[in-house]
């Protein structure tokens, strides 16, 4: 147990290290960056929502390069193919044999750190092909599994303002993403940095502070990392009172919500609590920790219905409500 708390002291430090890396290529979304550090640390992947030019592809790139993982990136389209993720099997000539054999050749997915970008331009099918490597870290080709090279983190993104030739993520998709994170235009003078950082030139270059095997590491510390009754208790009474069907759920939910989080909500909000705990120096998971991090676990878990439509109340909205309520 004090070898294990040592870490978490150390991955304290390794994460002011991380923002300091990352903050030479990617000025401001503090809290972005520390979510996806989180979803990074307690093996789950996100999904980013934000308009063009807010970095999204940048800080992804620039994370591999601090981590020393290796990283692909895809841009999804409509005429995107599940072979075109995953690999496929090519026939070939085998000198030894003198045979013609099948040989697997892996696809971009085989990576640490995917960007999947734009995911909402495929169609479902392809879409679907992410689903075996995101939950089973695996890909089947031919009857062969392939293991994926570990860690393994998908980075998605899509447009919130763009609908026309989309295709929607399914309910059963969105819930293998650990966080759904929201990317807001930077403050004025934060953009003033960004305009005036990227049109001159620049000769900071950010250097590895972890690496593949340390991650490995952090991320089996973080699962060690006890979870008190109280907290428990919290994450799965906050998951519960987003269901439109549980007595308890507050009047907003029952009128606005058509779905609330399943049982994998109050999953990562446990895991997702464990690593900001960790990230923050502590081995003891805190409610505060669930509280910080209950908007990009539940916020594409909850599906709220017309009724909320009308009255412009949000996902968000009811979680902030839900948080404000439950003591």
């Amino acid at each position: 147990m004090g070898d294990e708390v040592a870490l978490v002291q150390q991955i304290a430090k390794a994460r002011q290290a991380l923002l300091r890396e990352i903050h030479k290529a990617v000025i401001g979304q503090e809290e972005v960056i520390e979510q996806i550090i989180i979803a990074l640390f307690c093996r789950g992947h996100a999904l980013l929502v934000g308009v063009p030019g807010l970095a999204k592809t940048l800080l992804v790139k620039t994370l591999a390069q601090i981590l020393s993982l290796s990283f692909n990136r895809i841009q999804f389209t409509p005429d995107l193919m599940p072979a075109d993720i995953t690999g496929t099997d090519i026939l070939e000539d085998d000198p030894a044999s003198r045979q013609r054999v099948f040989r697997f050749v892996k696809g971009p997915i085989f990576a640490n750190l995917l960007l999947a970008d734009e995911i909402n331009r495929t169609p479902p099918k392809t879409q679907a092909a992410l689903l075996e490597a995101m939950q089973e870290q695996q890909v089947t080709a031919g009857g062969q599994r392939h293991e994926l090279p570990q860690p393994f983190l998908v980075m998605a993104t899509q447009n919130p303002i763009e609908q026309e030739g989309t295709y929607p993520l399914p309910e059963a998709q969105l819930d293998r993403f650990l966080f759904n994170i929201r990317l807001d235009y930077p403050g004025e003078e934060e953009e003033k940095a960004i305009v005036r950082a990227t049109t001159a030139e620049r000769s900071d270059s950010v250097r590895p502070v972890l690496n593949a095997e340390q991650i490995l590491r952090v991320q089996r510390v973080v699962w060690q990392i006890p979870l008190p009754e109280t907290a428990l208790a919290y994450a799965v009474r906050l998951a519960r009172l987003t269901r439109p069907a549980c007595k308890e759920a507050p009047p907003l939910v029952k009128e606005c919500v058509s779905w609330g989080a399943g049982p994998r909500a109050a999953q990562h909000l446990v895991l997702a609590a464990k690593a900001r705990a960790a990230l923050h120096g502590r081995f003891a998971v805190d409610i505060s920790d669930i509280q910080a991090t209950a908007l990009p676990v539940l916020r594409h878990r909850i599906v709220t219905n017309f009724n909320a439509d009308a009255e412009g109340v949000t996902s968000d909205a009811i979680v902030m409500r839900l948080l404000k309520e439950l003591k």
